[in-house]
């Protein structure tokens, strides 16, 4: 709906132009002759045929003769407007005279049947005029009419018949207006809608003001009939012609906008009505999911998918009793993401086992920020780069499943996947989690295989790591010594390293040091690779994309327990995430060092770096219980009750608890928002 501010200025402005003083009294009268008797005029069509007629009809172009179209019966006496017209009679006495004689019609008929008397008359003036001098017939009609020799001075003619098109412009204008008004859906606006009411009640003012102008057009064809040379032209006729014509523009104009509205109103009923029928279509059950998807992707387009190895247009049967997983985005979906779900969803082409899910992109815009060059070309890149079915264009997309995307599933800004069964069911509302951890062994992506891939897991290495570097894998099989540390503090990168190679050396254990970066890998970090690279610190994740998943999974495996109802009180492997999330919230850097795959401890940057250097207070224990217990057992007093942990999470968190507790002390958790704009 309009707002009431808008709404109040259009409804003052057109008091100005409908309710004005000299306007008033006449309206009333207009009013009063009409009482329609229930007949019906197809308005449309004859419509048509008008506009044909006096679109044809134009003073400068000499047109050959036609087929007879077929006659369309006449509901009103021309020759009640022509007579009246040359009889002396004002154009109101006219204009009333017409509207006494229509008044069982409704107001849509009454102005289409006047229109349709004059370009009858229109129509055989200018069929006159330009086939006189090339048919007998034309040529005798002529003499008798007393027409004059209209195409010998178009030049001296040209202002008056401006003038007369223009307001024929506008007269049909309105006409069309109001057949739109009266083709208005019912069961959307009814009469008493504050909206229907407004225009219903200018109606009148639009009929008078467009019937009154074909009384002046008509007067003007008839006064052309035996005009004298002497008289071709009038400014005064002229000047008649085009206040009308700024007066009738007027008043369409403030329908187009009434209508507008009722539009808007209209539009506003069927989002409701369809948003309604989505949910409802969601909670019933389906022999195939084919009802579903044509509901949500475009059911008024047969080929709305776009197939993607072959990027030819396909329809929604090509899914039929899949498994269809939606990935839902806006067209800022990052690199990163994009590449990595390419790759786990390649990766079954490259091992040649038969996919049996189906991807379709979902692009979701905003409506209210105008369609650009830009976004069409960022929509085609990302379009052109996926390997999976994506829809063919934004704005395929209906408001009402936009609507149930946002409050429903609640899609906000960050991509997720919304996995449907073969029979269209939502079997999990975000697998995007699920399949960042596992890849594709989360297959069939549902809650229930969410739950049982986290029963049969521990936290491990291999877990944290997965295959974003396979010899790390490789490391923890053959039961070596393996360190991940991050952070972006190049001095404290330097010193801890440093420690660790001292210690590694006097304890005579190998250690194997990989530096896995911040979840932001920005500047920062790529020049702390740097460093790590020319000093030959340590061993580093040279592709941002690994050090970015790294994180993001830890991210997924937090929010995969949290949607589950996991804490850190009735799941370790909670504790431990919330643990490394708060690492990376910090802004020391931090360390953990793990042998094989289950025995691990970590912990702050500063609180590793002062218990390295005093390792020789510790030595001892290493030989008898190993480095990983011995530096557990050494870190213990380093762990004091004044602690500062920040939990940075992305701004995704929709169905989140509000309370989380510190995974150090396990008390509640401050909430904050933090704004972050990382362009370092």
């Amino acid at each position: 709906m309009a707002t009431t501010t808008a709404k109040l200025h259009l409804i003052k402005s057109d008091r100005h132009l409908f309710s004005a003083s000299d306007d008033s009294a006449v309206i009333k009268q207009i009013v009063a002759t009409h009482s329609p008797d229930g007949r019906d005029v197809d308005t449309r069509p004859l419509m048509h045929l008008i506009e044909d007629i006096l679109r044809r009809a134009t003073p400068t172009v000499v047109v050959t003769p036609q087929a007879q179209p077929e006659l369309v019966e006449e509901k009103v006496n021309r020759t009640e407007i022509t007579c009246k017209c040359s009889g002396g009679v004002d154009s109101h006495t006219t204009t009333f005279a017409v509207f006494n004689s229509l008044s069982h019609y409704t107001w849509d008929a009454k102005v289409v049947l006047a229109l349709a008397a004059f370009a009858v008359s229109y129509g055989e003036f200018w069929l006159t005029a330009q086939l006189h001098t090339v048919n007998p017939l034309a040529k005798s009609v002529a003499l008798l009419k007393q027409s004059p020799d209209i195409l010998e001075h178009t030049a001296a003619l040209k202002p008056r018949f401006d003038a007369l098109n223009n307001l024929t412009k506008a007269m049909l204008d309105v006409a069309k207006c109001i057949i739109q008004f009266k083709e208005l859906p019912s069961e959307y606006i009814s009469p008493d809608t504050p909206d229907m009411m407004l225009a219903l009640a200018h109606i009148p003012t639009a009929v008078y003001w467009t019937i009154r102008s074909v009384v002046a057009c008509s007067s003007q064809i008839v006064g052309l009939i035996g005009l004298g040379h002497e008289n071709i032209s009038s400014a005064t006729e002229v000047w008649e012609l085009a206040s009308l014509a700024h007066k009738v523009s007027n008043i369409f104009g403030h329908l187009t906008k009434e209508l507008e509205l009722c539009y808007r109103h209209i539009g506003e009923k069927k989002h409701i009505e369809a948003y309604q029928m989505l949910v409802k279509l969601f909670e019933s059950v389906h022999f195939d999911n084919l009802k579903i998807l044509r509901s949500l992707i475009h059911s008024k387009d047969d080929l709305p998918l776009v197939e993607g190895s072959t990027k030819r247009r396909v329809s929604v049967d090509v899914l039929r009793r899949k498994i269809v997983v939606l990935l839902i985005s806006d067209l800022d979906i990052i690199h990163e993401e994009l590449l990595t779900l390419i790759q786990i969803y390649s990766h079954t082409n490259r091992m040649k086992e038969e996919r049996q899910y189906e991807i379709v992109w979902l692009p979701m815009t905003d409506r209210h920020v105008p369609w650009s060059a830009a976004k069409e070309e960022a929509f085609n890149r990302l379009a052109s780069a996926m390997p999976w079915y994506s829809l063919n264009h934004p704005s395929l997309m209906e408001p009402a499943v936009v609507r149930y995307i946002r409050e429903v599933w609640q899609f906000d800004k960050k991509p997720i996947l919304v996995v449907l069964d073969g029979q269209g069911k939502v079997v999990c509302p975000n697998a995007l989690h699920m399949v960042w951890i596992w890849g594709r062994l989360a297959f069939p992506f549902t809650s229930n295989r969410e739950e049982a891939l986290w029963k049969d897991e521990t936290w491990r290495l291999e877990l944290l790591v997965d295959e974003i570097d396979p010899a790390v894998l490789t490391w923890v099989s053959e039961g070596r010594h393996v360190c991940l540390y991050g952070g972006e503090n190049i001095g404290w990168i330097r010193q801890f390293t440093a420690a660790m190679r001292r210690v590694s050396q006097e304890a005579r254990v190998p250690v194997e040091m990989v530096y896995v970066g911040k979840s932001n890998p920005r500047d920062r970090v790529k020049k702390a690779m740097a460093v790590i690279a020319e000093e030959k610190l340590s061993g580093y994740w040279n592709d941002p994309v690994k050090v970015w998943f790294f994180w993001v999974r830890l991210e997924s495996m937090w929010h995969s327990k949290m949607q589950l109802g996991r804490t850190i009180d009735n799941d370790p492997i909670m504790k431990e995430v919330m643990t490394m999330l708060s690492f990376d919230g910090s802004d020391e850097g931090w360390a953990l060092l793990s042998r094989g795959s289950q025995e691990m401890v970590e912990a702050y940057g500063g609180r590793m770096v002062d218990c390295l250097g005093q390792f020789d207070n510790w030595k001892s224990d290493v030989e008898a219980e190993g480095l990983v217990p011995a530096l557990r057992k050494a870190l213990e007093p380093f762990h004091t009750a004044e602690h500062c942990t920040r939990l940075i999470l992305p701004g995704d968190s929709v169905g989140i608890k509000e309370q989380v507790v510190c995974a150090e002390c396990g008390r509640p958790m401050d909430k904050f928002v933090l704004y972050r704009c990382c362009n370092d």
